[in-house]
């Protein structure tokens, strides 16, 4: 998972970072109104803070990797997003371990 380091970042920006086309932004941005709030300049471009990225994140991790509806995921979070929210943050977590483990194991069998 990357730090974000910016107050605000531009859809191209966050396209490459959730990992889907600007279009899939624009279109979670209306599905999920009541969580991605990105600000907006007088010329109408999109500035997505951390938290809309976060938020964001989670979108993709109940469509994509869950393999939930819109409908499903707009009522799962609804329900119950601190707990959505800790789970995406355990499977982030775990991700990251796995990365890092994989690397160590070709460490070790490059060292052999």
């Amino acid at each position: 998972m990357e730090t974000l380091d910016k107050k605000y970042y531009r859809i191209a920006e966050v396209a490459e970072l959730v990992g889907v086309p600007a279009s899939t932004l624009r279109f979670w941005e209306a599905q999920f109104s009541d969580i991605i709030k990105p600000r907006r300049n007088a010329g109408r471009t999109r500035f997505y803070r951390p938290a809309d990225i976060e938020a964001l994140r989670m979108v993709h991790y109940l469509l994509k990797e869950r393999g939930l509806k819109l409908d499903a995921a707009r009522a799962e979070l609804a329900r119950n997003r601190e707990g959505v929210s800790r789970r995406f943050e355990v499977v982030e977590r775990l991700r990251s371990v796995r990365s890092r483990l994989l690397l160590l194991q070709e460490a070790l069998e490059s060292r052999r």
